[in-house]
């Protein structure tokens, strides 16, 4: 397993949202990415991170455990890696899978902005 090219490539999925997003956490290991926040919630939300685990690069999107509607069009190679309702589960780099990871993170950002969060 090469967990630094594979939490490299996820973190760049993330960092393409950082001008409108807040950074939480910025690590070799662990990025972390917040809203902003709004008159709504007042407090910043949860969006998105890439962290380095002991078996694998855990990419987690919060928007998909609000709104499941996100995951529909998910190939089933990409549900193989999901861990629970928003984490996503790799132990090697593969650019078809992250392709789709990175349309997915641009149609949540889309649907956050949607709803205000951003």
């Amino acid at each position: 397993m090469d967990s630094d090219k594979t939490f490299t490539a996820l973190r760049l999925i993330l960092e393409e949202y950082e001008p409108k997003l807040i950074v939480a956490h910025n690590k070799s290991d662990h990025y972390y990415l917040n809203t902003p926040s709004t008159n709504t919630n007042k407090k910043p939300e949860f969006f998105g991170a890439a962290q380095i685990k002991k078996s694998y690069v855990a990419f987690h999107l919060m928007p998909v455990y609000y709104y499941p509607e996100l995951l529909e069009s998910m190939s089933e190679d990409l549900k193989k890696h999901m861990q629970g309702k928003s984490c996503f589960n790799f132990k090697y780099k593969d650019e078809k899978l992250l392709s789709e990871l990175k349309m997915l993170t641009k149609n949540s950002f889309h649907k956050y902005k949607s709803l205000g969060k951003i």
